[in-house]
């Protein structure tokens, strides 16, 4: 049985960095996958696309991946959000604050590829993939997991497994950590769309009272689209003919960003609230969405789980010993509960605030989005959040070496 310190389960975006991130401590690592990286029935690395703050971007950089992925990125240097059918709306300029972007746009196939690209040459990581994970048995000294790749099978151990396996982790449900799923009721439909005018950086976030529309640019002058919608609306939505979906599109969102002229293949991806209720148990830690799977309004939920896998590679590089011990667990959790606390509350609130149709409701949120304009300290205080939602910034997060 071989025998390793960190395993981690879950090779998508944020296991993936993390072992990155892992790769030049002391620490024997093995990355846990159960799709291959290249592979079109890869989840994490599919079509969509994903919004990168600033924090994240410094991540990546520390990393040593950031090159590849600015080549195909788009910076976001305005965010527009509005109110459909109503008078408030809130504009947010880069320049302003002081930065060259809010954050950036990539393809999750071009953010894997850099990663993988830096594990792939990273010498004291182990990969075990393709491997499907068949049981976690955690013991009191250590975790044993057993592995099936093809007719092959394994066995082996770790003194710590981080499930960063998804919103309905495995190693999760095997630490017996609970988790509430609270579901929205939508799901989202999303499909890269031309104008005809090229985007100018500003990403647009719609609130309408079947669900938010976004609309992030792309680097090719493009957008994604990112149209939330009740389940029967959404199937609706994906048997159109383009031209009625690009018809349906500009009727619900608006002109803000110039006709749309055609629409590239549509996916569907339902949204739900997943939040485990605790972030660490018995020689087991989780990030990303093991932790917590947000609703995709305002684009926080992969910063948030890049930082939850920035923070674990620094608290465990700066670990004497026994990388599981409960102390290590501890203060790991302690330092990302602001963080996740606050943007779950942040994403969550915007779902519930303008999905409530109430004339008094709505009349106090286009008063509150006019007031936001003309603010200038609350739209610095937004602009950060990118950065993180409070409590301690992961040394990654800054642009410092793990120690």
């Amino acid at each position: 049985m071989d025998d390793f310190d960190v395993a981690v389960v879950g090779g998508g975006l944020v296991g993936a960095s993390l072992a990155l991130a892992l790769a030049p401590t002391r620490l024997r690592t093995v990355l846990i996958e159960g799709v291959a990286p290249g592979s079109n029935a890869q989840p994490s690395f599919d079509e969509r696309t994903t919004a990168l703050g600033n924090a994240s971007r410094r991540i990546f950089q520390s990393l040593g991946v950031w090159e590849p992925i600015e080549s195909g990125a788009a910076a976001i240097r305005a965010i527009h959000v509005s109110d459909a059918g109503h008078f408030g709306f809130a504009r947010l300029e880069a320049r302003e604050h002081g930065i060259e972007a809010f954050g950036y746009v990539a393809a999750n196939r071009l953010i894997g590829t850099a990663l993988w690209g830096g594990l792939t040459s990273a010498r004291r990581i182990a990969l075990r993939l393709p491997a499907t994970l068949e049981q976690v048995h955690i013991e009191p000294e250590r975790v044993v997991l057993s592995l099936r790749a093809a007719e092959h099978a394994e066995q082996i151990a770790a003194r710590l497994v981080v499930a960063a396996d998804g919103a309905d982790s495995k190693v999760r449900q095997a630490a017996g950590i609970e988790a509430e799923v609270r579901d929205y009721g939508q799901v989202a439909v999303v499909s890269n769309v031309a104008c005809d005018r090229p985007h100018d950086g500003t990403a647009f976030e719609r609130f309408n009272p079947a669900g938010p529309m976004a609309l992030l640019p792309l680097r090719d002058g493009t957008y994604t689209a990112v149209w939330a919608r009740a389940p029967a609306q959404a199937e609706r939505a994906l048997a159109l003919e383009e031209r009625e979906f690009l018809a349906q599109l500009q009727l619900h969102f608006g002109w803000r960003a110039g006709r749309f002229l055609s629409s590239g293949r549509r996916a569907a991806y339902p949204l739900r609230l997943t939040r485990a209720s605790a972030a660490v148990r018995s020689r087991t830690v989780l990030i990303g969405n093991a932790a917590q799977a947000l609703h995709p309004v305002a684009g926080q939920g992969f910063n948030l789980g890049l930082r939850d896998a920035a923070q674990l590679a620094e608290t465990l590089a700066g670990a004497s010993g026994d990388p599981g011990a409960p102390g290590v667990l501890a203060s790991f959790a302690e330092q990302r509960a602001v963080d996740r606390r606050g943007v779950v509350g942040f994403t969550d609130g915007l779902v519930r605030l303008f999905g409530d149709s109430r004339p008094p409701v709505r009349l106090a949120r286009n008063l509150g989005l006019l007031l936001f304009d003309l603010l200038p300290p609350a739209k610095s205080a937004l602009a950060r959040v990118s950065t993180g939602f409070g409590g301690r910034t992961p040394r990654l997060a800054r642009g410092l070496p793990l120690a």
